[in-house]
């Protein structure tokens, strides 16, 4: 009898139907009564230190962020700061580039000047050499076709010309008919080649 009692007592109080995925007033009860102990003790004691945290977090992140914008800009300055130190660089070593050219314009010119004065120099020394040397060859050639044309003369003429000045006269007679020969000669053949 009592084993035949208690499958009927458990059908009687099985929910069914709907109260099968409702609770029990009391389980209710006394759920929201933990409920309200572990909220309570949530708020008292694990929310504060929850919150001071974050709060804490904020802060930190909102400095970092101060700072990222300070560097940020600080680097913005330099990189102007930069920006400027170059331009002014390229335009020192432009206008020492140009003050180089300028005196490398300037050196060349004066070893080009000193240059041509001495090429003019040694030009001039050479033609007073050569006129020098030329004189002292016609004064050697003088004196020697002297002595020949006056061995000459003296051997047509058939007397010594012992006399210093008849030869000298009969010397210079000679020459300058010499000259004047060449002299014509010279002007015929640059008339007939002009």
């Amino acid at each position: 009898m009592i084993t035949e009692s208690i499958p009927v007592l458990l059908a009687q109080t099985e929910p069914q139907g709907r109260d099968l995925f409702l609770p029990a007033d009391y389980d209710l009860l006394w759920s929201a009564v933990v409920l309200v102990i572990i909220a309570v003790a949530f708020y008292k004691f694990v929310l504060p230190p929850m919150l001071k945290v974050l709060d804490e977090r904020t802060e930190a992140i909102e400095g970092g962020m101060a700072q990222a914008a300070q560097a940020k800009e600080a680097a913005e300055q330099a990189l102007e700061r930069q920006q400027e130190l170059l331009t002014a660089a390229r335009s020192d070593a432009a206008k020492v580039r140009d003050e180089a050219r300028e005196e490398g314009k300037a050196i060349v010119a004066e070893h080009r000047s000193k240059a041509q004065e001495e090429a003019a120099r040694i030009t001039e020394t050479a033609h007073r050499q050569i006129e020098a040397e030329r004189q002292a060859a016609a004064v050697s050639l003088r004196t020697d076709v002297g002595d020949l044309a006056t061995q000459l003369a003296s051997k047509i003429v058939g007397e010594e010309l012992a006399d210093s000045a008849a030869r000298a006269r009969v010397v210079d007679r000679f020459l300058d008919e010499l000259e004047t020969t060449q002299t014509a000669s010279a002007a015929s053949s640059s008339g007939t080649v002009g």
